[in-house]
């Protein structure tokens, strides 16, 4: 597990802009700061990965590279993830994607207010079979909503490895994927506090999907 926020870097100032009540009025800075910091995220996943030697051609010349060898496929959840993964596709601009519609149930009359159930309603994905899978969601709360969408995945193939990405994680939901999850590397811009009863982030920043895009109803 790698957490941006117990390194110095330009990072911890993207995630305070972030969680900035006042600068979370301006849609736009929120929406580029979850780029931004996706961008640095994507970095550091890319010094993970195998790279072949080869040459280019120059104006003057032939100089050594070092190229990937193999894209990876990006996974996000919709729609608070948007943002953060254009962040990564920056990055890895010819990566393939992969999209899931995935959230939590609206409570009905009788349920326990300590459950809720996570609804999928749309997927797609290119083939996975022995690539890097790199899922992608600004919030790791529960863990539950990255869990189903990994395992959902799994019909598109097997991956050879999995990252996953979050700006902001809760002690729960880190160990929850650590122990559905053993096989995933996590890459987190925070680890906060805890959950409140309604399963958000303390402090966390808010719904990062409202403060994208505007409120839902």
């Amino acid at each position: 597990m790698f957490v941006f926020d117990q390194h110095p870097s330009i990072a911890n100032q993207y995630l305070a802009e972030l969680r900035d009540a006042q600068a979370q009025t301006d849609r736009l800075r929120f929406r580029h700061n979850l780029e931004r910091l996706g961008g640095l995220m994507a970095y550091e996943i890319s010094r993970t990965m195998a790279y072949q030697n080869g040459k280019v051609q120059t104006q003057l010349a032939l100089a050594p590279t070092q190229t990937l060898l193999q894209q990876p496929v990006l996974a996000t959840i919709l729609r608070a993830g948007l943002p953060f993964h254009q962040g990564f596709l920056n990055v890895f601009d010819q990566a393939d994607n992969a999209f899931a519609g995935a959230y939590r149930r609206v409570a009905r009359p009788g349920d326990d207010d300590n459950e809720f159930d996570i609804e999928m309603e749309y997927v797609s994905g290119p083939d996975l079979s022995g690539r890097t899978l790199i899922l992608i969601d600004p919030m790791l709360a529960t863990g539950r909503s990255l869990e189903k969408v990994y395992h959902t995945m799994l019909r598109f193939g097997v991956p050879a490895q999995t990252h996953i990405a979050a700006a902001i994680a809760s002690p729960e939901g880190v160990r929850y994927v650590q122990n559905q999850l053993p096989q995933c590397r996590l890459w987190l811009g925070a680890v906060d506090s805890h959950l409140n009863d309604h399963y958000y982030i303390v402090p966390g920043l808010g719904d990062a999907g409202d403060l994208a895009f505007g409120e839902k109803i």
